[in-house]
């Protein structure tokens, strides 16, 4: 990882992964003069897809949820530049993929200094051909062998200690060759202990089920021991 810092603004990024100066990379009309825009995805904002060499890449912008967010879009308080979203999450990212958890390779993060708050952003992998559960188990079910992998990456996460804050099926993705990724890491962090890991399967559990009643996913109780097989089994090496 390399640093640019000019006093109000840092980049952390890899340069290995971004073939573009890394100023321009977090501007969005940048790629579209580059002919280099993929898609786009709507959330609280829009993150968009973009072609480097050799891999595809997600741009987002941190954006603030919940009726705050109404007021205070994109800012948040600054407390110091390692503290940043950004750069926690790019953070994360990097530690979970040096303990063999399946997650996007992190490019550059980027945080800006406006006198007290700060804005953020992030330029991740975007994993080809894949597509979260939930758009997998509306339209068939999955295997056995998939939840099982599915609670293998979850074990793996939790014994490098990473509290998934927002596990849900829809932060799960499978590729065209069903390995299984897990996505999403803003506001998530490490954490001691295992007291919490319990709390984390259990909120993965409920977004199944939320999911049968919104979707009506093809999902069953038996699934859900398939997944307890494979974290348990991965806990036991």
């Amino acid at each position: 990882m390399e640093t640019l810092n000019n006093g109000s603004e840092v980049i952390w990024y890899e340069p290995s992964l971004l073939n573009v100066p890394p100023e321009m990379c977090f501007e969005a009309p940048y790629w579209f003069v580059q002919d280099k825009i993929t898609g786009s995805a709507k959330g609280r904002g829009t993150t968009w897809f973009v072609q480097l060499d050799g891999l595809q890449a997600a741009l987002r912008h941190y954006r603030r949820g919940g009726l705050f967010g109404k007021l205070v879009k994109d800012q948040y308080w600054f407390s110091g530049w390692q503290n940043t979203r950004s750069y926690q999450e790019y953070k994360l990212l990097q530690h979970l993929r040096e303990q063999g958890v399946n997650v996007p390779r992190p490019i550059a993060a980027k945080a800006d200094k406006f006198g007290p708050f700060y804005t953020a952003d992030l330029l991740s992998e975007r994993i080809p051909n894949a597509q979260d559960l939930v758009a997998q188990l509306q339209h068939s079910p999955v295997s056995s062998e998939i939840y099982q992998s599915i609670g293998r990456q979850i074990s793996k996460l939790h014994q490098a200690q990473v509290n998934h804050t927002d596990l849900n099926i829809h932060n799960i993705l499978l590729d065209n060759s069903d390995q299984v990724w897990i996505i999403d890491f803003d506001k998530c962090y490490q954490q001691d202990g295992d007291g919490w890991k319990q709390a984390n399967l259990e909120r993965l559990k409920r977004s199944f089920l939320k999911e049968v009643q919104r979707f009506s996913i093809h999902w069953q109780e038996s699934d859900w021991e398939q997944l307890l097989l494979g974290y348990h089994a991965r806990e036991s090496l």
